[in-house]
């Protein structure tokens, strides 16, 4: 029972991640860096600390109590999370939204499911399960074997993208000209390791939510508080850089452009902002009930991307490609949905 809350909770914030993007397209007459960062504001410095207070009242007080070195980790991981966001956009400029997707969440899904566990074989947490451990349990492998079959299905997901743009280019009689493999692929595999990196501000910040469980906190939302720190390392390297965007484009007047519908636009980016974080309220919770880092890691970006291809079905953006590509698009969401299962039934055991 355990476990099927850990998926559902897992699926719920899947979904939210895989949805946030769309209030977006709502804005009007902004510049991206404009709605971003305003997004940015409820995503990682509002609403992180109002859902700390109402599921852990004490939270300022956990996190001015713990360690200097265990908030200064996490939020370097905020940090480095946050440049892979940033390099994220670059990916699929290269890359498409699809094979773009499928790559960053591929190695984000693989370096963040199996490096905490190898890094608990050299320091070992009471509790955390090792990837040694996880190697000679017949769970453990279940959970391993999850991970190699979501990691097929971003393969095929990727291969459909790939047949996607080949089939839309020879419609259109012309080429995308911002496509370019090579750099593409660089910049989704810095991007994707380096997004992973939440994962590990996760796992470095669990002292404080160790000590909210201890002060008598639902173990369900003990991540809240780790949350508000991890965050504050991600909203400096967005806000910097998206700074830096509206200096250099000359878009500090979005702001206050009265030709602009500003109260709808930030109603929208805060709406976008509020469902990116929601991702991770439930990823906390999921991660609660499976307590594995690998299991919760793979299915949060499993849904995710189950989630944005469905979106992307649902707007058409698959219409006019051949039977061929179609049906490679569909078994690498059957690969995916297929891994949700191994990873669930292997957590379990």
């Amino acid at each position: 029972m355990e476990s099927l809350l850990g998926i559902l909770f897992h699926s719920i914030g899947g979904f939210s991640s895989g949805s946030f993007y769309m209030p977006f397209k709502k804005v009007k007459n902004w510049a991206w860096e404009s709605y971003w960062i305003v997004g940015g504001f409820f995503s990682w410095l509002i609403v992180p600390p109002i859902a700390a207070y109402l599921t852990i009242p004490d939270f300022t007080q956990i996190i001015s109590q713990a360690l200097p070195t265990i908030k200064a980790i996490t939020y370097s991981m905020g940090l480095i999370w946050g440049i892979g966001g940033l390099t994220y956009g670059l990916g699929v400029r290269y890359l498409g939204m699809s094979l773009g997707n499928s790559i960053v969440l591929g190695f984000s899904s693989a370096f963040g499911a199996l490096v905490p566990s190898i890094y608990y074989n050299f320091y070992p947490v009471e509790g955390k399960i090792s990837f040694t451990h996880m190697l000679s349990n017949p769970g453990g492998q279940l959970v391993l074997l999850g991970v190699l079959v979501c990691i097929a299905g971003i393969a095929f997901s990727g291969k459909a993208g790939m047949l996607k743009e080949e089939d839309l280019s020879e419609n259109k009689q012309k080429k995308d000209t911002d496509f370019n493999l090579v750099k593409g692929l660089i910049i989704a595999v810095i991007s994707g390791i380096l997004s992973s990196f939440f994962n590990y501000g996760i796992e470095a910040g669990k002292p404080m939510a160790d000590a909210a469980v201890k002060m008598g906190c639902n173990p369900l939302f003990q991540n809240n508080v780790t949350y508000v720190v991890l965050l504050w390392g991600g909203l400096t390297t967005n806000f910097i850089w998206c700074m830096y965007l509206n200096f250099r484009n000359k878009t500090f007047s979005d702001y206050t452009n009265t030709k602009a519908p500003l109260a709808k636009n930030t109603l929208f980016s805060a709406t976008a902002g509020t469902m990116w974080f929601l991702q991770f309220f439930f990823y906390g919770m999921g991660e609660s009930k499976l307590g594995n880092g690998a299991s919760s890691w793979i299915l949060h970006m499993a849904t995710i991307i189950l989630t944005a291809n469905f979106w992307g079905f649902y707007l058409k953006e698959w219409s006019g490609v051949s039977k061929k590509t179609f049906r490679t698009f569909l078994w690498g969401i059957g690969l995916i949905m297929f891994s949700i299962v191994l990873v669930g039934i292997g957590n379990s055991l």
